[in-house]
């Protein structure tokens, strides 16, 4: 920024180091200024703040003269409208003029606005303070995304432990998944077997309970109606009577669905000689509490 603004500056000063108007204002202390510094005392140095006057004086000295060479562009009033020719040759000419003048800054070394040592001390100061500000402030972004990125990466570093463990853990699985795989024909295989087990025992049961039916129903029928005399004349209602084989189910379904009470109560449904003879050969038992409840012998257990 400073040797912009010195370049700048340096082009209205001259290429002699000469000030333009306007700046001899400064008078005998300008001088005396100078007479100091070409002595070579360097015990009695310029203060700061004269300096830094000196330097704007010569920026103000220069403006004025940018001002002047303004006014004098705007005198010269506005072009004429020229044939299309005589614009295309002026438009020509203004583009060498331009090139011209491009070339002779790029080869034109910056200018030195002063030689005061003060002055460029003070400039010097100011630029290397705000380099000073600005590495500052860079410093203290850059220290702050390290954090960030330092916060980052443990975060990552943990998410990364963590899937490790559950890739550990899936490949774990998949070969007890494996394992079992292989064993699964041999227990299928034993599965099947005992399916088939039980198929034939439900059928053998079924064959059983069939053959048990006929032979209840042909060798213990129920009783015919009016065969008792007795029956025809006692007063107690007409109660149907059930056969041995629903009597055995009943006592059967009971045991099997609730083990821990299989007592059955008796009702007038039940035929008391069919009742006597279940208890009188122990494949029924009455209750040791209550005599109107019975239940089948667990043959089983």
């Amino acid at each position: 920024m400073a040797a912009m603004g010195v370049n700048k500056v340096g082009a209205g000063a001259g290429l002699d180091g000469s000030r333009g108007p306007g700046s001899s204002g400064r008078g005998p202390a300008g001088a005396a200024v100078k007479a100091e510094y070409s002595s070579g005392d360097s015990s009695n140095s310029v203060d700061p703040v004269d300096a830094k006057e000196e330097l704007l004086e010569e920026c103000e000295s220069i403006w004025k003269q940018m001002e002047e060479c303004q006014s004098k562009l705007m005198l010269l009033g506005k072009e004429t409208v020229l044939k299309s020719d005589d614009q295309l040759s002026l438009l020509t000419m203004q583009v060498k003029a331009l090139t011209a003048e491009y070339n002779q800054w790029q080869n034109r070394s910056p200018e030195i606005i002063s030689t005061n040592p003060d002055v460029l001390l003070a400039l010097g100061k100011e630029e290397l303070l705000k380099v000073k500000n600005d590495l500052e402030m860079v410093l203290s972004t850059v220290k702050l995304k390290n954090k960030q990125l330092v916060e980052d990466l443990k975060r990552e570093q943990q998410w990364l432990d963590e899937q490790e463990q559950l890739l550990h853990a899936l490949n774990g699985l998949e070969e007890e998944t494996k394992t079992q795989a292989e064993r699964l024909p041999r227990r299928s295989t034993a599965l099947n077997e005992l399916q088939n087990k039980m198929l034939k025992i439900q059928l053998y049961r079924e064959e059983l309970l069939n053959a048990l039916g006929e032979f209840l129903e042909d060798h213990f029928p129920l009783p015919e109606k009016g065969a008792s005399s007795k029956k025809k004349n006692s007063k107690e209602p007409n109660v149907e009577l059930i056969t041995l084989h629903e009597i055995l189910e009943i006592l059967i379904n009971k045991l099997m669905s609730t083990p821990h009470e299989p007592y059955v109560t008796i009702n007038e449904s039940f035929w008391p000689p069919y009742l006597e003879l279940l208890l009188r050969y122990g494949i029924a038992l009455r209750h040791p509490e209550d005599p109107n409840r019975i239940r089948l012998e667990a043959f089983h257990m």
